[in-house]
This record gives C-alpha cells, sequence and structure tokens, in this order.
C-alpha cells in the first residue's frame, strides 16, 4: 500500500490567539491541539478532530464536506436489497439458460486434487488454493449483499479485474519485466487456480465473506465460514494510472503495482471509483505486537503472463468470524498505521 502527500487545511498566520483561535485548534477527542495539520473541522459545527482520533481514521483529508460524528449520527447505513434479482444485475452474474449445464466446480477441483496430491509427499512447493463457497444459497446471497452495500454506500463500482480508463496508464504500460527487482512469476498451476477463482465468481460462486460496519474501523471484512491457508481471498483491482500521475490524490486506499527503476513507469491501483472487496479490507497497525498478530493475509504481487498483479492470499487457517487483515506497508513504508486500531 502506498500512501501519497494529500491535501490539508492550511495553517493560520502566525499571531496572538485568541480564546476562539484555540478552541478551533483542539481534537474534541483528545483535547490537544497539536498536530495542527491533520485537524479536521466540521462543515456543520466546525468543531475540530485529528484525522487519526477519529473512528474511522481517516488517513487524509477527503474530498467535499465533511461531518463530524456527531453531526453524522443521524444517517443510517442503507443495506442492499436482499433480492436475488437486483444482487445477479448489480454483479453482472452470469446467467445459464436452463438447457445448458453450468461448468462443475466438482470436475474443476477434482483436477485441483489430483495435480496436489503427489505435493504431499515431494513438499517442493506449495500451491495457492481456491475458496470454497458456502452451500448455502441464500447465505452467498447475503454475502454478496453486504459487498453490494458497502459498494453503493462508498460510490463505487464493481469491478473484479483491472481497468484502464482514458487519460490513465494504458495497459501496454503494465510490464512486469519493468519491476525494479524483479517480480514473482506465478506458476501455471497457480494461474489455473487464479483464473478459476476468477470463473467461479462470475457464475456466482461467492467466497465466504461478509462485509461489515464497524463503529470503529468503518466497513470491514470477515470470515464466514473456515479459510484455508493458501486460498486466493481477492485480487486487488481498480483503475490504474502512473504514480506520477497520483503524487496528491485524495485516495486512501492506493495499492502498489508496479515499482519500476524508473519513477515515472511506476504503476499503482486506485480503487475509489471501480474495486471489489479488497478495497474494504483493512491493515494491520505495524507498530505493536497486538497489531502484528492480527494479520492474516499476505499481499502478494506476481507477474502473471507478463503484466502485473497484486493478490491477497491468506497466510493462515481463517476461522469463521475472525476478521481479515494485512500489512499495508508490505512494500513500502509510507502508511500511517501507527494510529489503526
Amino acid at each position: 500500500m502506498v500512501l501519497r502527500p494529500k491535501r490539508t487545511r492550511a495553517l493560520k498566520p502566525l499571531s496572538l490567539p485568541s480564546d476562539s483561535d484555540c478552541d478551533d485548534d483542539c481534537c474534541e477527542e483528545c483535547g490537544s491541539g497539536d498536530s495542527p495539520a491533520k485537524l479536521l473541522l466540521c462543515d456543520k459545527c466546525d468543531k475540530g478532530y485529528h484525522l487519526f482520533c477519529l473512528r474511522p481514521i481517516l488517513v487524509s483529508v477527503p474530498k467535499g464536506s465533511w461531518f463530524c460524528p456527531s453531526c453524522y449520527k443521524d444517517k443510517k447505513l442503507k443495506s442492499f436489497p436482499l433480492v436475488q434479482t437486483k444482487i445477479i444485475d448489480f454483479f453482472r452474474i452470469q446467467r445459464y439458460p436452463e438447457s445448458i449445464e453450468k461448468p462443475s466446480l466438482v470436475l474443476d477441483n477434482r483436477k485441483r486434487r489430483k495435480r496436489g496430491s503427489s505435493l504431499v509427499v515431494s513438499k517442493k512447493k506449495r500451491r495457492l488454493l481456491p475458496f470454497t463457497p458456502s452451500e448455502d444459497p441464500s447465505r452467498r446471497l447475503e454475502q454478496m449483499a453486504s459487498l453490494a452495500t458497502a459498494l453503493t454506500t462508498t460510490g463505487t463500482e464493481f469491478s473484479n479485474e483491472l481497468t484502464y480508463m482514458p487519460g490513465m496508464a494504458p495497459r501496454s504500460a503494465n510490464c512486469a519485466a519493468l519491476e525494479r527487482e524483479g517480480m514473482q512469476i506465478l506458476s501455471k498451476e497457480d494461474t489455473e487456480t487464479l483464473n478459476l477463482y476468477k470463473n467461479m465468481m462470475e457464475r456466482g460462486e461467492w467466497p465466504p465473506l461478509m462485509v461489515v460496519f464497524d463503529p470503529k474501523e468503518g466497513f470491514t471484512v470477515e470470515a464466514d465460514r473456515l479459510i484455508k491457508d493458501l486460498t486466493i481471498i481477492t485480487e486487488y483491482c481498480g483503475d490504474v494510472d502512473y504514480l506520477t500521475n497520483r503524487q496528491h490524490d485524495d485516495g486512501d486506499s492506493m495499492m502498489t503495482l508496479l515499482c519500476a527503476a524508473k519513477p515515472s513507469e511506476s504503476l499503482v491501483i486506485c480503487p475509489d471509483k471501480r474495486s471489489n472487496i479488497a478495497r474494504f479490507i483493512n491493515g494491520i497497525n505495524n507498530h505493536t505486537p497486538e497489531g502484528k498478530k492480527k494479520q492474516n493475509l499476505k499481499c502478494v504481487r506476481f507477474n502473471v503472463n507478463g503484466e502485473c498483479r497484486t493478490l491477497l492470499i491468506a497466510n493462515r487457517d481463517i476461522p469463521k468470524g475472525e476478521r481479515l487483515y494485512y500489512d499495508y506497508n508490505g512494500y513500502e513504508h509510507e502508511y500511517p498505521t501507527e494510529h489503526f486500531v
């Protein structure tokens, strides 16, 4: 995860402070006037809050108007309708005529088990696993509706692929060979697993993940059934752009895609307009032992057929009900996680 310089509230000219100035410069949560550049003022009541004192934490000044928790509390979260046709349309799930047999997951999984059986003996390499969807169709609808709620609330369009928009980086710029120190190549078997993961989602076989809203963390993701170690959780998706175009961007979820030797060729994924569940998986506080213990995912960039792809993968078994976390600073050390819950 990368963090670039953000817009901040301009500081007042040096002058003798009045009582009203002192009130304006104090955080309602901690009572301190320290870090005035990170003090955010409510557009309704004009009270101040440090970005890092808010729950959920803000890492940058938000675009447009911002209202403090007291002024915002009356706004209720609007859940996405738990209606199958609406959910299928929202996620563009493939529809199959009754006369056409749907692709068999059993066959796909049988093939993977057969290939993997010899690895138990050789132990040469542990391979990635596809997710195991919930058996209950109604539960899968609830999981999909929870993601649709988060996406619509944040004004984000669902996309399970990297997107290349006019005016941003073209697809030709996504060249894994440009990676500064080289990039791990995803094996043929693991590439098949990644493609299986994509195909499963396209036909409505959804990952067992639930997006929930926490008053301290905001939208966050938890396992809705046991998830095995090395399971592909999701690919980090969004608009691909040059890092140089995003130096002063207000987005708070940019992900590194390509670290090129030439900075002008480096790429980031921007999930603020188009994305998937990856946008709502939170990061650990990697400044405390307790925070580091919460990590149950790893973020890995792979060379997939010559292009860079970023995957979130389980790094241990994850029991049902446990929330998902990974280290935002896996490649850089620029994201301020010291105030994370």
